[in-house]
């Protein structure tokens, strides 16, 4: 994989920042190895030969509800099993390194047209794009709270701005 631009790097860095996974007080490895809090707290990883649960771990609750809300988020993106798989096999990824979640996470970013989006300058433009990728960002339905776009648009330029 092509290491991506600065810009696309910044913009990686604001969706971990939002998704809390970078910014885990747990985390060993920037939250390339953090595993979905749920009631029983957070925790990580670390065999990145695979997706966490993908061989048979059951999924986090994360909300006892009603209704119960679980979950199979991993890694910086926090990547759902059921989204791993299909993505593993189309870019024909070995395991699940920060690489291969990097390379998850640009291809969802791709079929969405938030690359061009950041490639034009247009960060605003491409977080509204990505809210049904990442429930940690502003204007999704999701419910399960996030980010403001000031505050994410914040973390870019000190993101962006930090790369030059």
């Amino acid at each position: 994989m092509v290491a991506p631009s600065p810009s696309l790097k910044a913009f990686l860095d604001t969706i971990a920042y939002s998704e809390g996974t970078s910014r885990s007080p747990i985390t060993r490895n920037d939250g390339f190895d953090v595993i979905v809090s749920g009631v029983d707290g957070p925790s990580i990883f670390t065999d990145y030969s695979h997706h966490p649960f993908d061989g048979g771990r059951l999924p986090v609750l994360v909300r006892p509800g009603p209704p119960p809300l679980y979950s199979t988020a991993a890694g910086r993106y926090q990547i759902l099993l059921r989204w791993w798989l299909p993505y593993k096999a189309m870019l024909a990824l070995p395991d699940f390194s920060p690489q291969s979640q990097d390379a998850v996470a640009i291809e969802q970013m791709k079929e969405k047209g938030a690359v061009a989006l950041i490639a034009d300058g247009d960060i605003q433009g491409a977080i509204a794009t990505c809210s049904k990728l990442w429930a940690s960002l502003p204007g999704n339905d999701y419910g399960q709270g996030g980010e403001t776009m000031a505050a994410l648009l914040e973390q870019y330029q000190k993101f962006n701005s930090s790369m030059g």
